[in-house]
């Protein structure tokens, strides 16, 4: 946040300043501060742009993504997310942002301009996913005491686990490639759990 204000104050001469972040990220199941920078782009008059990709059907009481998560529904500029991941619709995507944004967006955008739209199908079944996750708080529920239960187990046995204590992106650090490929083989051989061993250089070395 520190530098994030730094380069706020630096850019102060610029016409438009836009703040870019994931909510929730990938690779390390991180929680993006969306308080603190809510308030540093309110302090430098910015604008913010969040990914949620791995956030939306995941993280708040309904599911909505980090703003909720974070009591900011409304205070963040665009969101940009996908139908696929957690709601399982494969491809697509979206962006939430003002009337004037979206209009941009229809003029310029080379992918939404050159490309086909998505299957009517998965526009109904990402339509009936939404519906579901504001009918019922259940799934939401499930998938947050899976998570804790998963994380408190595994580091109760002795993993390295990281990331958010709430996020149930639950990276398993272990620090050796090899052996990463060995665990993921053995999941999947002995109790048919598919797990990928990532290695360099999807991730830093070590």
């Amino acid at each position: 946040m520190a530098d994030l204000e730094e380069q706020l104050k630096q850019s102060m001469g610029k016409r438009i300043r836009l703040i870019v972040t994931d909510g929730v990220f990938s690779m390390d199941g991180d929680i993006a501060p969306l308080p603190q920078i809510v308030d540093l782009a309110k302090k430098y008059d910015a604008f913010t742009f969040i990914d949620e990709c791995h956030a939306t059907g995941v993280f708040g009481v309904n599911g909505r993504g980090t703003p909720e998560y974070f009591g900011l529904e409304g205070k963040i500029d665009i969101i940009n997310s996908t139908l696929g991941k957690a709601l399982g619709g494969g491809t697509g995507g979206y962006t939430c942002a003002s009337q004037e944004v979206v209009d941009v967006l229809s003029q310029k955008g080379r992918p939404y301009l050159f490309s086909n739209s998505i299957a009517p199908s998965v526009v109904g079944a990402s339509l009936e996913v939404f519906k579901m996750l504001n009918e019922s708080q259940d799934l939401i529920r499930n998938l947050h005491a899976n998570t804790k239960l998963f994380r408190s187990q595994m580091k109760k046995a002795g993993f390295n686990i990281l990331g958010h204590d709430d996020c149930p992106i639950d990276p398993v650090y272990l620090g050796d490639a090899r052996l990463a490929a060995v665990i993921a083989e053995a999941r999947i051989e002995t109790f048919n759990i598919y797990v990928i061993g990532f290695s360099f250089p999807v991730v830093p070395k070590g």
